[in-house]
């Protein structure tokens, strides 16, 4: 298959943005115990190990820069037609447990949660959303499989590495603009939020009052949303799962720590105060 020049750019261009650093933070959590805990409906928080993700981190001051939904296995997906599509695009094994994220350069993508082992990720849970409601969410993702990712939000999110005055005027980003009436390829965090607007789940709606204390909610463009975002919303419960949760089986005194040494996130010292 040939390439033009500007798809072959596109493609080096994008290759070096993704490509991963060597993960260190994966002890924050228990993946082990997320897999076994984690519910279908619910979005999954990466903090990510490339430029792309870093340049989301500095953009949203959050250290979380992708987005997924989680499906659970093929067998409970409750729409026959919905489980031979998704099939269609992991024909792997139907007992893999799956979310659906869309991903730069690959698009809107089935993928095993095991793809995370090695991140440090949290579980967001919708509240108030019924066993229907949650089908509903993921069959609105599904059906949205093979979407292209919109390569100009990678442009977008480029420009942030360098100085504004390189750049003419015109050049500014429009990551966070929005028309909308100007239908969008998936972004991953567009994607999950359009999957929950079909059942009309508040995420962070526009709220207004109106002189007789009326209150009503304004859906907010999903072109706008960004990982944090979720994070940040009410409407989500925050679920973590440390390698050491204390409670009645783990204490303080049980902890493991290391005497006499000291780390300042670069390297570990002896320390000064012991």
């Amino acid at each position: 298959m040939k390439f033009s020049f500007s798809e072959w750019i596109i493609a080096k261009f994008g290759h070096w943005l993704l490509k991963n650093d060597a993960p260190s933070r994966a002890y924050l959590c228990d993946f082990p115990q997320i897999r076994k805990e984690i519910l279908p409906g619910d979005v999954l928080l990466i903090e990510g190990r490339n430029r792309v993700s870093r340049i989301i981190q500095q953009i949203t001051h959050s250290p979380w820069s992708h987005a997924a939904l989680y499906i659970g296995t093929v067998p409970g997906i409750n729409s026959a037609n919905l489980r031979k599509r998704v099939e269609k695009f992991y024909p792997q094994s139907t007992d893999s447990q799956l979310i659906i994220e869309s991903e730069v350069g690959e698009g809107t993508i089935v993928s095993p949660i095991s793809k995370y082992e090695n991140e440090h990720i949290r579980i967001l849970r919708p509240q108030g959303i019924n066993t229907e409601e949650i089908q509903k969410v993921i069959a609105y993702a599904i059906a949205n499989l093979g979407r292209k990712y919109n390569f100009r939000h990678v442009f977008d999110l480029a420009r942030f590495l360098f100085p504004w005055g390189l750049f003419p005027r015109r050049w500014r980003s429009t990551l966070f603009q929005h028309n909308a009436l100007q239908p969008t390829e998936d972004i991953c965090s567009s994607m999950i939020a359009d999957a929950f607007y079909s059942i009309n789940f508040p995420i962070l709606p526009l709220v207004e009052i109106d002189k007789e204390k009326n209150i009503a909610l304004i859906q907010r463009n999903p072109r706008l949303y960004t990982p944090s975002d979720f994070d940040y919303s009410p409407y989500f419960n925050i679920i973590k799962y440390p390698i050491f949760k204390l409670g009645k089986d783990l204490s303080l005194k049980d902890l493991p720590w290391k005497k006499g040494v000291i780390s300042d996130d670069i390297g570990i010292y002896s320390d000064p105060s012991q």
